[in-house]
């Protein structure tokens, strides 16, 4: 005798094999249990995530738990790491599903469920973000921005005519790219902006996100163009040039 599932899974090929005169070689193939999913290898953990973090001797890592009224992830509070340094501070919170292994001199991270695709995701991204605050903090970061132009300068100046200093001690980017107004812009708090030549930008500070989202503004004055191949480059940054269109 046989199973119901086995008697369904046979009507069900004996009425395929009935609608698309399918031969009864290739009956088999269509069997419910031969069907195979999208991809047969094993999940692997996260090259990212599971890289344990490298801490100088000279920073602190501490976890801190998450108070009563902190914010709320899945029911439950987010912890806080913070990350002290000879270059400053930082802190960055931490989700509850992502666990740190602070048994050795090099912390690990992991996930509590591998089957949830968002806990995957954010397992790499949160390690990322911690090696950059230890690497920042200890080292800091750079962006260099080279201004490519006729007359294309840049200078530092401790005052502003059409902005006002969002705190005391701000310096001011002032970018001459060949517009007739004056283009000033203030330095976000925690960077430190100097102009090794008239023609580079040099940004330096702790906190990486901040250092390259202020280079990204300082780039959308002049974005570069691909004819001319004039612009201002943030770090290596480069364009291929186009041919001109001649009709």
């Amino acid at each position: 005798m046989l199973k119901t599932s086995s008697r369904r899974a046979v009507a069900s090929i004996a009425s395929l094999s009935d609608t698309y005169s399918i031969p009864l070689f290739l009956l088999p193939s269509f069997h419910p249990s031969r069907q195979r999913t999208f991809s047969s290898s094993s999940q692997c953990k996260s090259k990212i995530g599971s890289a344990p973090l490298s801490i100088p001797a000279e920073v602190t890592f501490t976890i801190m738990p998450p108070p009563p009224s902190a914010k709320q992830v899945q029911g439950r509070g987010m912890s806080t790491v913070h990350i002290k340094g000879p270059l400053g501070e930082l802190h960055y919170d931490i989700p509850p599903y992502i666990t740190i292994d602070q048994s050795t001199n090099k912390p690990t991270l992991g996930i509590q469920d591998a089957k949830v695709r968002h806990q995957r995701e954010m397992w790499g991204t949160v390690r990322a973000y911690l090696q950059n605050h230890i690497l920042g903090v200890s080292e800091g970061h750079t962006a260099i921005l080279r201004l490519v132009g006729v007359g294309y300068r840049a200078t530092i100046e401790s005052t502003a005519t059409t902005k006002e200093a969002e705190y005391p001690g701000q310096q001011f980017v002032n970018l001459k790219v060949g517009y007739s107004h004056p283009i000033e812009l203030g330095v976000p708090m925690g960077v430190k902006a100097s102009t090794p030549q008239p023609t580079r930008i040099l940004l330096e500070g702790p906190e990486k996100e901040v250092v390259m989202q202020f280079a990204a503004i300082i780039r959308k004055w002049r974005v570069p163009e691909p004819y001319k191949g004039k612009g201002i480059f943030v770090n290596g940054e480069t364009i291929r040039l186009k041919s001109k269109k001649i009709k």
